[in-house]
């Protein structure tokens, strides 16, 4: 009697976890000016609360300890060369034409 349920069960196992999948992350339909006022928040909060920067630095580059990514991960948070107020609407160098 099992066999003749297992697939219909192993389907209504595979919907819930998509279906809790999708509810746990939920549509952001921001606009660029919203994204960038966004970004500058998050840097403004990683370059003035040490906790938060160090558990950034765990959520994010943790996984890559022992890697040769790891040092390029933490580099990444230091705010010493962030860009200006004014490069915050300028598109990378990569992405220009000349």
């Amino acid at each position: 009697m099992t066999k003749r349920y297992a697939p219909i069960l192993f389907a209504l196992a595979f919907a819930g976890a998509a279906v809790s999948a999708s509810a746990q992350t939920p549509m952001v339909n921001e606009t660029p000016e919203q994204n960038v006022r966004s970004s500058q928040q998050y840097q403004a909060l990683t370059c003035t609360n040490k906790a938060f920067r160090a558990h950034r630095i765990e959520k994010e580059c943790g996984p890559l300890q022992g890697s040769q990514f790891y040092d390029n991960c933490v580099a990444s948070f230091n705010c010493d060369k962030q860009p200006s107020a004014a490069n915050w609407r300028k598109a990378p160098p990569s992405e220009t034409t000349r």
